[in-house]
């Protein structure tokens, strides 16, 4: 059985809120394993957490970059926040979310090309730039999304200068009317992606495994009632109905109203856009996001620092 530390259930205990003893059972129960003892803690109604994204480690910064018809995102990380607010880092992630456009998000690519004025790859001028500031530094992924006829809308939170911040969020939207009103529309919905977190744009694009997670999840929960298998496959199905309904964006309910499905704001709009609107995707791009921070043992750490 994996060593259970002290570290380890301070780490669980931010993930999920739940108390430190109840930490330590979960993962002495799932023999140190951070995701099992995470479900672990949800199945007993024990963690407080909503949301996974709270889990977002790493730091750097999001960029981005794009015209009306086309966007790209690109996620750089440092190890410092102190590093994110450097001129010189800012500068590099701009420059690559760029590129990132360029080559339409292909992160092998983006790494193999040229880093403006230079003659070295992004990847090459990247690791100069780790001797320069001293500090490590990743390009860790990149995504474009385009469209043939409308706009490709774009949204960035916490932004700390101008195309560059903490939650990314591109949002394409296809159609033949009015521009402007369809990037305005574009944007709202971008602010909704960024606030709201959907994981797809409909209940079939959800990746399998995370569905079959939650029910798992689900059916913990609802066996520990007592109830009979039936009347548990009952409560399991109505709640992931409820998972999929807040989960898929064209279902879930728009932010700024509080009322309105995403699918019937987008319906309404088509009359002042003057045209159909088709959503065609969206990111919304998290710095950190599943990045887990490395945690060391205080007192190991006091102890290597002084040398012992």
């Amino acid at each position: 059985m994996s060593k259970i530390t002290a570290s380890m259930v301070k780490e669980l205990r931010e993930k999920t809120g739940a108390g430190m003893m109840d930490c330590k059972q979960a993962l002495s129960e799932n023999d140190g394993d951070m995701e099992k003892a995470i479900d672990w803690l949800r199945a007993k109604g024990l963690s407080k957490a909503a949301k996974k994204s709270s889990r977002a480690a790493a730091e750097g910064l999001v960029g981005m970059a794009g015209g009306d018809t086309s966007a790209a995102l690109v996620e750089v990380n440092s190890e410092t926040d102190f590093v994110a607010r450097n001129e010189s880092f800012q500068q590099m992630v701009g420059e690559i979310a760029r590129v990132a456009l360029d080559v339409k998000g292909d992160i092998e690519a983006l790494k193999a090309a040229p880093y403006p004025g230079s003659e070295k790859s992004i990847e090459d001028y990247v690791k100069e730039m780790v001797g320069t500031i001293g500090e490590n530094m990743t390009v860790r992924r990149s995504a474009c999304l385009e469209v043939g006829e409308g706009v490709v809308a774009t949204y960035m939170h916490n932004q700390a200068a101008p195309g560059l911040g903490k939650i990314g969020v591109l949002v394409a939207l296809e159609s033949s009317g009015d521009r402007d009103k369809l990037m305005e529309l574009g944007r709202k919905l971008a602010m909704h992606v960024a606030a709201a977190n959907p994981l797809a744009m409909s209940e079939d694009d959800i990746d399998p495994e995370v569905a079959e997670r939650e029910r798992a999840v689900y059916m913990e929960q609802a066996r520990e009632s007592g109830k009979p298998e039936n009347i548990v496959e009952k409560m399991v199905e109505g709640r992931m109905k409820k998972f999929f309904k807040e989960s898929v964006l064209t279902s879930q309910i728009f932010v700024m109203d509080n009322e309105t499905p995403i699918a019937k704001v987008i319906k309404n709009a088509e009359a002042e856009v003057g045209a159909p609107i088709e959503l065609k995707g969206f990111v919304r791009m998290q710095l950190g996001e599943g990045v887990e921070k490395k945690e060391e043992d205080f007192a190991a750490e006091v102890a290597k620092t002084a040398g012992v």
